[in-house]
Protein backbone atom coordinates (compact mmCIF):
# COMPACT_ATOMS: atom_id res chain seq x y z
CA UNK A 1 0.00 0.00 0.00
CA UNK A 2 2.85 2.14 0.75
CA UNK A 3 4.31 3.63 -2.59
CA UNK A 4 7.91 4.66 -1.80
CA UNK A 5 6.75 8.12 -3.71
CA UNK A 6 3.85 8.97 -2.00
CA UNK A 7 3.11 12.45 -1.37
CA UNK A 8 5.95 13.74 -4.04
CA UNK A 9 5.31 15.78 -6.85
CA UNK A 10 4.58 13.54 -10.15
CA UNK A 11 6.57 16.20 -11.83
CA UNK A 12 9.81 13.68 -12.76
CA UNK A 13 12.19 16.47 -11.67
CA UNK A 14 11.02 17.83 -8.72
CA UNK A 15 10.46 13.70 -7.57
CA UNK A 16 13.83 13.13 -8.25
CA UNK A 17 14.88 16.03 -6.02
CA UNK A 18 12.47 15.25 -3.18
CA UNK A 19 13.68 11.76 -3.21
CA UNK A 20 17.24 12.50 -2.64
CA UNK A 21 15.98 15.29 0.11
CA UNK A 22 13.99 13.09 1.90
CA UNK A 23 16.84 9.90 1.46
CA UNK A 24 19.10 12.40 3.98
CA UNK A 25 16.59 12.98 6.53
CA UNK A 26 13.97 10.21 6.54
CA UNK A 27 16.58 7.98 9.53
CA UNK A 28 16.83 11.26 11.27
CA UNK A 29 15.78 10.62 15.63
CA UNK A 30 12.21 12.31 16.07
CA UNK A 31 11.92 15.20 18.54
CA UNK A 32 8.04 15.03 19.49
CA UNK A 33 8.11 18.37 21.64
CA UNK A 34 4.44 18.83 22.20
CA UNK A 35 1.49 15.78 22.23
CA UNK A 36 -0.68 13.90 24.50
CA UNK A 37 0.78 10.59 24.61
CA UNK A 38 -0.01 9.50 28.35
CA UNK A 39 3.68 8.41 29.85
CA UNK A 40 1.53 5.85 32.05
CA UNK A 41 1.79 3.76 28.88
CA UNK A 42 6.13 3.75 29.32
CA UNK A 43 5.89 3.43 33.32
CA UNK A 44 4.17 0.84 33.33
CA UNK A 45 5.22 -0.99 29.51
CA UNK A 46 2.55 -3.95 29.72
CA UNK A 47 0.98 -4.65 26.49
CA UNK A 48 -1.70 -2.88 24.40
CA UNK A 49 -5.19 -4.32 25.58
CA UNK A 50 -6.72 -4.84 22.29
CA UNK A 51 -6.57 -3.17 18.50
CA UNK A 52 -9.79 -1.25 19.51
CA UNK A 53 -8.85 0.27 21.99
CA UNK A 54 -5.06 1.06 21.00
CA UNK A 55 -6.39 2.39 17.55
CA UNK A 56 -10.10 3.70 17.80
CA UNK A 57 -11.11 4.49 21.79
CA UNK A 58 -8.17 6.87 22.47
CA UNK A 59 -8.17 8.68 19.14
CA UNK A 60 -11.14 11.52 18.56
CA UNK A 61 -9.44 11.43 14.70
CA UNK A 62 -10.57 8.15 14.09
CA UNK A 63 -14.32 7.83 15.71
CA UNK A 64 -15.12 11.90 14.97
CA UNK A 65 -15.30 10.71 11.04
CA UNK A 66 -17.27 7.60 12.09
CA UNK A 67 -19.74 9.68 14.19
CA UNK A 68 -20.12 12.45 11.05
CA UNK A 69 -21.41 8.88 9.11
CA UNK A 70 -24.20 8.80 11.91
CA UNK A 71 -22.26 5.89 13.95
CA UNK A 72 -22.94 6.98 18.01
CA UNK A 73 -19.79 7.14 19.68
CA UNK A 74 -21.37 4.52 22.22
CA UNK A 75 -21.00 1.98 19.58
CA UNK A 76 -17.37 2.51 19.44
CA UNK A 77 -16.80 1.72 23.11
CA UNK A 78 -16.19 5.55 24.23
CA UNK A 79 -16.70 6.08 27.52
CA UNK A 80 -19.79 8.26 29.16
CA UNK A 81 -19.11 10.87 31.64
CA UNK A 82 -21.82 8.59 33.65
CA UNK A 83 -21.33 5.27 33.47
CA UNK A 84 -24.09 4.47 30.86
CA UNK A 85 -23.30 1.92 28.97
CA UNK A 86 -21.42 1.29 26.13
CA UNK A 87 -20.41 -1.27 23.46
CA UNK A 88 -17.84 -3.56 25.53
CA UNK A 89 -16.90 -5.91 22.51
CA UNK A 90 -13.84 -5.14 20.86
CA UNK A 91 -14.33 -7.63 17.90
CA UNK A 92 -17.84 -5.17 17.16
CA UNK A 93 -16.32 -2.14 17.44
CA UNK A 94 -13.37 -3.32 15.15
CA UNK A 95 -15.83 -4.38 12.62
CA UNK A 96 -17.55 -1.64 12.15
CA UNK A 97 -14.22 0.36 12.20
CA UNK A 98 -13.00 -1.88 8.95
CA UNK A 99 -16.38 -1.92 7.59
CA UNK A 100 -15.99 1.89 6.98
CA UNK A 101 -11.85 2.66 6.78
CA UNK A 102 -13.15 3.76 2.94
CA UNK A 103 -14.24 6.54 5.12
CA UNK A 104 -10.49 7.76 5.36
CA UNK A 105 -9.59 8.27 1.75
CA UNK A 106 -7.85 11.06 0.93
CA UNK A 107 -7.31 11.89 4.48
CA UNK A 108 -4.18 12.68 6.38
CA UNK A 109 -5.99 10.03 8.92
CA UNK A 110 -6.07 7.66 6.46
CA UNK A 111 -2.25 7.84 5.18
CA UNK A 112 -1.28 7.68 9.07
CA UNK A 113 -3.23 4.74 9.39
CA UNK A 114 -2.11 3.05 6.29
CA UNK A 115 1.60 3.51 7.15
CA UNK A 116 0.82 2.40 10.84
CA UNK A 117 -0.58 -1.14 9.19
CA UNK A 118 1.98 -2.16 7.09
CA UNK A 119 5.69 -0.60 8.85
CA UNK A 120 4.46 -1.09 12.15
CA UNK A 121 2.50 -4.40 11.58
CA UNK A 122 3.00 -5.68 8.21
CA UNK A 123 -0.30 -5.83 7.00
CA UNK A 124 -0.04 -5.12 3.02
CA UNK A 125 -4.08 -4.76 2.39
CA UNK A 126 -6.36 -2.35 3.06
CA UNK A 127 -8.33 -2.78 5.81
CA UNK A 128 -12.22 -3.59 5.24
CA UNK A 129 -15.46 -5.32 6.32
CA UNK A 130 -14.31 -8.78 4.92
CA UNK A 131 -10.98 -8.64 6.33
CA UNK A 132 -11.32 -6.85 9.72
CA UNK A 133 -11.36 -9.94 12.15
CA UNK A 134 -8.31 -11.25 9.74
CA UNK A 135 -6.57 -8.34 10.58
CA UNK A 136 -7.67 -8.04 14.37
CA UNK A 137 -6.35 -11.10 15.02
CA UNK A 138 -2.84 -10.19 13.53
CA UNK A 139 -2.33 -7.00 15.39
CA UNK A 140 -3.54 -8.93 18.62
CA UNK A 141 -0.99 -11.52 18.16
CA UNK A 142 1.76 -8.95 17.61
CA UNK A 143 0.55 -6.75 20.75
CA UNK A 144 1.25 -10.13 23.02
CA UNK A 145 5.17 -10.12 21.96
CA UNK A 146 8.34 -8.49 23.42
CA UNK A 147 8.60 -6.33 20.66
CA UNK A 148 5.71 -4.55 20.58
CA UNK A 149 5.95 -3.42 23.82
CA UNK A 150 5.60 0.36 24.74
CA UNK A 151 8.86 1.20 25.13
CA UNK A 152 10.35 -1.30 22.61
CA UNK A 153 8.32 0.54 20.02
CA UNK A 154 9.56 3.45 21.87
CA UNK A 155 13.12 2.42 20.61
CA UNK A 156 12.29 1.05 17.27
CA UNK A 157 10.74 4.65 16.13
CA UNK A 158 13.68 6.29 17.10
CA UNK A 159 12.50 8.57 19.34
CA UNK A 160 14.82 11.05 21.04
CA UNK A 161 12.52 12.94 22.76
CA UNK A 162 9.15 12.65 23.45
CA UNK A 163 6.88 15.47 25.62
CA UNK A 164 3.68 14.65 27.43
CA UNK A 165 0.69 17.51 28.07
CA UNK A 166 0.22 17.62 31.85
CA UNK A 167 -1.79 19.95 34.42
CA UNK A 168 -0.67 22.81 36.20
CA UNK A 169 -1.44 20.16 39.40
CA UNK A 170 -0.31 16.45 38.01
CA UNK A 171 1.61 14.76 40.49
CA UNK A 172 3.86 13.72 37.43
CA UNK A 173 3.51 9.73 38.61
CA UNK A 174 4.60 8.07 35.83
CA UNK A 175 7.74 10.44 34.59
CA UNK A 176 8.79 9.60 38.15
CA UNK A 177 8.49 5.59 37.49
CA UNK A 178 10.17 6.13 33.78
CA UNK A 179 13.30 8.25 35.42
CA UNK A 180 13.88 6.12 38.25
CA UNK A 181 13.52 2.70 36.36
CA UNK A 182 16.47 1.34 33.99
CA UNK A 183 14.95 2.53 30.47
CA UNK A 184 17.14 5.21 29.06
CA UNK A 185 13.90 6.56 27.04
CA UNK A 186 13.46 10.41 27.19
CA UNK A 187 9.94 11.12 27.76
CA UNK A 188 9.48 14.70 29.59
CA UNK A 189 6.33 17.09 30.88
CA UNK A 190 4.70 20.14 29.60
CA UNK A 191 2.86 22.39 31.96
CA UNK A 192 -0.47 22.99 30.87
CA UNK A 193 -2.34 25.50 33.34
CA UNK A 194 -5.88 25.83 31.33
CA UNK A 195 -7.88 23.97 34.07
CA UNK A 196 -6.52 26.78 36.66
CA UNK A 197 -6.69 29.64 34.79
CA UNK A 198 -10.41 29.10 32.74
CA UNK A 199 -12.26 30.47 35.94
CA UNK A 200 -15.81 29.98 34.49
CA UNK A 201 -15.11 26.36 34.39
CA UNK A 202 -17.69 24.26 36.01
CA UNK A 203 -14.92 22.42 38.54
CA UNK A 204 -12.75 25.52 38.04
CA UNK A 205 -12.59 25.71 42.48
CA UNK A 206 -11.60 22.14 42.45
CA UNK A 207 -8.68 22.35 40.40
CA UNK A 208 -7.68 25.67 42.21
CA UNK A 209 -7.75 23.29 45.50
CA UNK A 210 -5.78 20.49 43.43
CA UNK A 211 -3.25 23.57 42.93
CA UNK A 212 -3.04 24.42 46.59
CA UNK A 213 -2.29 20.83 47.79
CA UNK A 214 0.49 20.43 44.80
CA UNK A 215 2.38 23.24 45.85
CA UNK A 216 1.62 23.57 49.31
CA UNK A 217 0.22 27.33 48.85
CA UNK A 218 -3.00 27.81 50.24
CA UNK A 219 -4.39 29.58 46.89
CA UNK A 220 -6.81 32.26 48.19
CA UNK A 221 -5.91 35.21 46.08
CA UNK A 222 -4.49 36.35 42.91
CA UNK A 223 -1.37 36.44 44.59
CA UNK A 224 -0.80 33.25 46.25
CA UNK A 225 -2.38 31.46 42.99
CA UNK A 226 0.66 33.42 40.80
CA UNK A 227 3.24 31.86 43.24
CA UNK A 228 1.39 28.42 43.04
CA UNK A 229 2.11 28.56 39.49
CA UNK A 230 5.27 29.74 40.35
CA UNK A 231 5.80 27.03 42.25
CA UNK A 232 4.82 24.60 40.02
CA UNK A 233 6.59 25.10 36.65
CA UNK A 234 9.95 25.00 38.59
CA UNK A 235 8.82 21.49 39.71
CA UNK A 236 8.22 20.82 36.20
CA UNK A 237 10.96 22.26 35.14
CA UNK A 238 12.97 20.06 37.52
CA UNK A 239 11.22 16.94 36.04
CA UNK A 240 12.74 17.61 32.50
CA UNK A 241 10.21 20.27 31.43
CA UNK A 242 11.68 22.24 28.27
CA UNK A 243 8.26 24.21 27.99
CA UNK A 244 4.85 25.62 28.87
CA UNK A 245 1.02 25.55 27.06
CA UNK A 246 -1.86 27.17 26.91
CA UNK A 247 -5.24 25.80 24.72
CA UNK A 248 -7.49 29.49 24.37
CA UNK A 249 -10.17 30.58 22.41
CA UNK A 250 -8.99 34.25 21.53
CA UNK A 251 -5.01 35.18 21.61
CA UNK A 252 -6.16 38.63 23.32
CA UNK A 253 -3.57 39.67 26.13
CA UNK A 254 -3.54 42.48 28.49
CA UNK A 255 -2.03 43.59 31.55
CA UNK A 256 -4.41 43.77 35.02
CA UNK A 257 -2.90 45.56 37.84
CA UNK A 258 -2.75 43.21 40.84
CA UNK A 259 -5.79 44.97 42.55
CA UNK A 260 -7.78 44.09 38.71
CA UNK A 261 -6.68 40.50 38.63
CA UNK A 262 -7.56 39.53 42.49
CA UNK A 263 -10.64 41.50 42.26
CA UNK A 264 -11.95 38.79 39.49
CA UNK A 265 -10.21 36.31 40.92
CA UNK A 266 -12.17 36.41 44.39
CA UNK A 267 -15.65 36.99 42.13
CA UNK A 268 -14.28 33.42 40.36
CA UNK A 269 -13.96 32.15 44.18
CA UNK A 270 -17.95 33.53 44.82
CA UNK A 271 -19.33 31.89 41.68
CA UNK A 272 -20.02 35.17 40.98
CA UNK A 273 -17.47 35.85 37.98
CA UNK A 274 -18.97 36.81 34.05
CA UNK A 275 -17.78 35.79 31.03
CA UNK A 276 -15.78 39.31 30.31
CA UNK A 277 -13.85 38.53 33.74
CA UNK A 278 -12.64 35.34 32.28
CA UNK A 279 -11.56 36.70 28.81
CA UNK A 280 -9.31 39.74 30.86
CA UNK A 281 -8.18 37.09 33.22
CA UNK A 282 -7.01 34.67 30.76
CA UNK A 283 -5.56 37.77 28.69
CA UNK A 284 -3.63 38.59 31.92
CA UNK A 285 -2.48 35.05 32.65
CA UNK A 286 -0.76 35.08 29.19
CA UNK A 287 1.15 38.11 29.90
CA UNK A 288 1.91 36.65 33.24
CA UNK A 289 3.29 33.60 31.37
CA UNK A 290 5.31 35.18 29.54
CA UNK A 291 6.70 37.12 32.09
CA UNK A 292 7.35 34.13 33.98
CA UNK A 293 8.72 32.44 30.49
CA UNK A 294 11.54 35.51 30.37
CA UNK A 295 12.77 34.40 34.06
CA UNK A 296 12.87 30.83 33.82
CA UNK A 297 13.61 29.96 30.39
CA UNK A 298 10.28 27.59 29.31
CA UNK A 299 9.32 27.79 25.94
CA UNK A 300 6.05 29.36 25.49
CA UNK A 301 3.40 27.63 23.05
CA UNK A 302 0.09 29.22 22.60
CA UNK A 303 -3.25 26.98 20.72
CA UNK A 304 -6.01 29.53 20.12
CA UNK A 305 -8.83 29.91 17.67
CA UNK A 306 -10.49 26.78 18.91
CA UNK A 307 -14.04 26.49 19.86
CA UNK A 308 -14.32 23.96 22.67
CA UNK A 309 -16.70 21.62 22.96
CA UNK A 310 -19.33 22.63 20.09
CA UNK A 311 -21.32 20.27 20.37
CA UNK A 312 -22.93 20.22 23.64
CA UNK A 313 -24.84 17.27 23.54
CA UNK A 314 -21.51 14.89 22.91
CA UNK A 315 -19.68 17.04 25.89
CA UNK A 316 -22.26 16.55 28.23
CA UNK A 317 -22.14 12.84 27.53
CA UNK A 318 -18.87 12.16 27.00
CA UNK A 319 -16.67 14.47 28.07
CA UNK A 320 -13.43 17.06 26.46
CA UNK A 321 -11.91 15.73 23.51
CA UNK A 322 -14.60 13.67 21.69
CA UNK A 323 -13.36 15.30 18.25
CA UNK A 324 -16.07 18.19 18.79
CA UNK A 325 -13.78 21.21 19.29
CA UNK A 326 -14.20 23.54 15.83
CA UNK A 327 -11.78 26.08 14.39
CA UNK A 328 -13.08 29.86 14.19
CA UNK A 329 -11.65 33.01 12.85
CA UNK A 330 -8.61 34.44 14.87
CA UNK A 331 -7.05 37.99 14.89
CA UNK A 332 -3.42 38.12 16.06
CA UNK A 333 -1.96 41.58 15.27
CA UNK A 334 -3.77 43.41 17.61
CA UNK A 335 -4.72 40.82 20.37
CA UNK A 336 -0.96 40.06 20.64
CA UNK A 337 0.52 43.82 20.22
CA UNK A 338 0.28 44.21 24.44
CA UNK A 339 2.22 40.78 25.01
CA UNK A 340 4.83 41.07 21.88
CA UNK A 341 5.44 44.64 22.75
CA UNK A 342 6.36 43.70 26.13
CA UNK A 343 8.05 40.77 25.42
CA UNK A 344 8.70 40.04 22.23
CA UNK A 345 11.68 41.68 22.07
CA UNK A 346 13.66 39.57 23.82
CA UNK A 347 15.62 37.37 21.88
CA UNK A 348 16.10 35.16 24.80
CA UNK A 349 12.65 34.02 25.04
CA UNK A 350 10.79 32.04 22.63
CA UNK A 351 7.29 32.04 21.91
CA UNK A 352 5.79 29.60 19.70
CA UNK A 353 2.43 30.41 18.10
CA UNK A 354 0.01 28.77 16.36
CA UNK A 355 -3.14 28.58 14.75
CA UNK A 356 -6.21 27.16 13.07
CA UNK A 357 -7.14 30.01 11.23
CA UNK A 358 -5.54 29.51 7.56
CA UNK A 359 -6.10 32.97 6.26
CA UNK A 360 -3.78 34.63 9.02
CA UNK A 361 -0.71 32.71 7.60
CA UNK A 362 0.29 35.49 5.48
CA UNK A 363 -2.08 38.28 6.59
CA UNK A 364 -0.54 38.63 10.04
CA UNK A 365 1.49 35.18 11.79
CA UNK A 366 4.34 35.56 8.89
CA UNK A 367 4.90 39.41 9.14
CA UNK A 368 4.84 39.01 13.04
CA UNK A 369 7.18 35.96 13.18
CA UNK A 370 8.99 37.93 10.80
CA UNK A 371 9.73 40.72 13.06
CA UNK A 372 9.46 39.61 16.68
CA UNK A 373 13.06 37.59 17.12
CA UNK A 374 10.96 35.78 20.85
CA UNK A 375 8.45 34.68 17.92
CA UNK A 376 8.31 31.67 16.12
CA UNK A 377 5.10 30.08 14.19
CA UNK A 378 4.38 26.67 14.86
CA UNK A 379 3.80 24.03 12.43
CA UNK A 380 0.63 23.42 10.25
CA UNK A 381 -1.59 22.34 13.56
CA UNK A 382 -4.38 20.07 13.95
CA UNK A 383 -6.89 20.35 11.02
CA UNK A 384 -3.88 20.91 8.95
CA UNK A 385 -1.90 18.87 9.74
CA UNK A 386 -2.33 17.32 6.26
CA UNK A 387 0.14 17.25 2.79
CA UNK A 388 -2.12 20.09 1.60
CA UNK A 389 -2.21 22.16 5.34
CA UNK A 390 1.47 21.53 5.67
CA UNK A 391 1.96 22.87 1.85
CA UNK A 392 -0.12 25.41 2.35
CA UNK A 393 1.74 26.53 5.48
CA UNK A 394 4.86 26.53 3.59
CA UNK A 395 3.78 28.22 1.19
CA UNK A 396 1.65 31.23 3.03
CA UNK A 397 4.90 31.67 5.84
CA UNK A 398 7.99 31.27 4.01
CA UNK A 399 8.36 34.50 1.59
CA UNK A 400 7.68 36.49 4.58
CA UNK A 401 9.11 34.52 7.87
CA UNK A 402 11.66 32.24 6.36
CA UNK A 403 12.03 28.55 7.11
CA UNK A 404 13.99 29.51 10.51
CA UNK A 405 11.56 31.23 12.15
CA UNK A 406 9.65 28.21 12.65
CA UNK A 407 9.95 25.46 14.48
CA UNK A 408 10.27 22.07 12.06
CA UNK A 409 7.52 19.44 13.33
CA UNK A 410 5.31 18.57 16.23
CA UNK A 411 2.74 15.67 15.91
CA UNK A 412 0.33 16.56 19.02
CA UNK A 413 -1.12 13.09 18.93
CA UNK A 414 -2.42 10.86 21.71
CA UNK A 415 -2.30 7.77 19.74
CA UNK A 416 1.47 6.79 20.08
CA UNK A 417 2.14 4.42 17.15
CA UNK A 418 1.03 7.54 14.79
CA UNK A 419 3.68 9.06 15.57
CA UNK A 420 6.48 8.11 13.06
CA UNK A 421 3.57 7.86 10.40
CA UNK A 422 2.80 11.67 11.30
CA UNK A 423 6.66 12.57 11.25
CA UNK A 424 7.35 10.69 8.18
CA UNK A 425 4.42 12.58 6.26
CA UNK A 426 5.84 15.68 7.47
CA UNK A 427 9.61 15.05 6.73
CA UNK A 428 7.82 13.82 2.31
CA UNK A 429 5.82 17.53 1.96
CA UNK A 430 8.91 19.40 3.30
CA UNK A 431 10.90 17.62 1.42
CA UNK A 432 9.00 18.06 -1.62
CA UNK A 433 8.58 21.30 -0.98
CA UNK A 434 11.82 22.36 -0.81
CA UNK A 435 12.28 20.43 -3.94
CA UNK A 436 10.03 22.49 -6.02
CA UNK A 437 12.00 25.42 -4.93
CA UNK A 438 15.31 23.99 -5.58
CA UNK A 439 13.45 22.44 -9.68
CA UNK A 440 13.00 26.57 -10.06
CA UNK A 441 16.26 27.47 -8.95
CA UNK A 442 15.02 29.39 -5.93
CA UNK A 443 17.37 27.27 -3.79
CA UNK A 444 20.15 25.60 -4.80
CA UNK A 445 20.39 21.88 -3.64
CA UNK A 446 23.12 22.36 -0.92
CA UNK A 447 20.57 24.83 0.37
CA UNK A 448 17.68 22.27 0.17
CA UNK A 449 19.68 19.89 1.78
CA UNK A 450 20.63 22.14 4.93
CA UNK A 451 16.58 23.32 4.85
CA UNK A 452 15.46 19.71 5.12
CA UNK A 453 18.00 18.51 8.09
CA UNK A 454 16.41 22.02 10.07
CA UNK A 455 13.02 21.03 9.23
CA UNK A 456 12.82 17.36 10.73
CA UNK A 457 15.20 18.07 13.43
CA UNK A 458 17.39 20.72 13.80
CA UNK A 459 15.09 23.99 13.82
CA UNK A 460 12.66 21.71 16.70
CA UNK A 461 15.72 21.01 18.83
CA UNK A 462 17.05 24.54 18.93
CA UNK A 463 13.22 26.10 19.50
CA UNK A 464 12.60 23.98 22.43
CA UNK A 465 16.41 24.30 23.82
CA UNK A 466 16.61 20.45 23.25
Amino acid sequence: MLNQDRYFDPNPQVREIARELYSSVKDLPIISPHGHVDPRIFAENTPFPSPTELFIIPDHYIYRMLYSQGIPLEELGIPTQDGTPVEKDHRKIWQIFGKHFYLYAGTPTGAWLTHEFEDVFGITEKLNGDNAQEIYDHISAKLQTPEFLPRTLFNKFNIEVLSTTDGASDSLEYHKQINNSDWNGKVIPSFRPDAVVNILAANWKDEIAKLSSASGIDVNNYKSFIAAIENRREFFKQMGAVSTDQGILSPFTHQLTDDEADAIFQRALNGNASVEDERLFIANMLMEMARMSSEDGLVMQIHPGSFRNHNQVIFNRFGLDKGCDIPVQTEYTKNMHELLNKYGNDPKLTIILFTLDESNYSRELAPLAGHYPALKLGPAWWFHDSIEGMTRYRQMVTETAGFYNTVGFNDDTRAFLSIPARHDLSRRVDSNFLAGLAARHIINIDEAKELSYQLANGLVKKAYNL
